[in-house]
């Protein structure tokens, strides 16, 4: 079988599970670091024509992270696409199995029991209310049904913008220092927050800077997701008791 993926989470699913099923895969689809396939664009503007030329059975893609568009242009080429969403955990675990197993024909692989059994056993480290931006100039964070805030809300941090109408809400930076958080969660990914570049914006607000890896992507990041973020978010908030 042949598969593209237009998905970086979705690549590195594939790819560890079945080295060598996939030919093809966006820029942005940076793990496993030695994947080596022919690289077609990036996920907002795939190259359709350099998908085609490489004879895929299956394109994975993802509802969030790719247009309709260019998924409609592949089907009409005779293409079969797998459209997945994801919001929350337990649909991500569901969508992988659909991916791996329905779409890939593959036998369910070890790491998606493992990261099954480790949020399985993740507990809450506190209860906090936080921000989580995942954009400056213009300022964004997370809203309403993201799956990263689902992963915070279950290791103890509740979004403070979790009931926004929008999912990435752009919020003033005025707002979100007066907006009640205890705790600002920045990644590294899609803007990549640092030690100097984000929590200078937040005076006297904690900072957890997280693994944009851990937080955003479904696939075997999540075996140790909970122990990475958690990590991250008690050295943050050990002030805060």
């Amino acid at each position: 079988m042949r598969v593209v993926s237009l998905v970086p989470s979705l690549t590195e699913a594939v790819a560890v599970s079945a080295p060598g099923l996939l030919v093809g895969a966006t820029d942005w689809c940076s793990h496993p670091a030695d994947l080596e396939v022919v690289r077609i664009g990036g996920t907002k503007n795939p190259d359709a024509a350099a998908v085609l030329r490489l004879r895929p059975d299956l394109v994975i893609a993802n509802e969030e992270e790719n247009r309709e568009p260019d998924l409609a242009a592949l089907r009409e080429a005779g293409i079969e696409v797998l459209v997945t969403e994801v919001r929350d955990l337990g649909q991500a675990f569901a969508e992988l199995e659909r991916v791996l197993v329905a779409g890939c024909g593959l036998t369910r692989p070890r790491w998606l029991d493992e990261a099954e059994a480790a949020w399985a056993s993740a507990v809450p480290l506190g209860e906090w209310r936080a921000i989580v931006p995942v954009w400056r100039r213009p300022w964004m964070v997370l809203g309403r049904d993201t799956f990263a805030g689902d992963l915070l809300g279950r290791l103890g941090v509740g979004n403070v913008y979790a009931g926004h109408a929008e999912r990435y809400p752009r919020i003033s930076l005025g707002e979100l220092r007066d907006c009640g958080a205890q705790l600002a969660v920045l990644p590294d990914e899609p803007y990549r927050f640092a030690a100097d570049d984000g929590p200078e914006a937040f005076s006297g607000l904690p900072a957890a800077l997280v693994s944009g890896r851990h937080l955003t992507w479904y696939g075997p990041s999540l075996a140790e997701a909970p122990s990475m973020l958690g990590a991250a978010l008690r050295r943050a908030t050990r002030q805060l008791g």
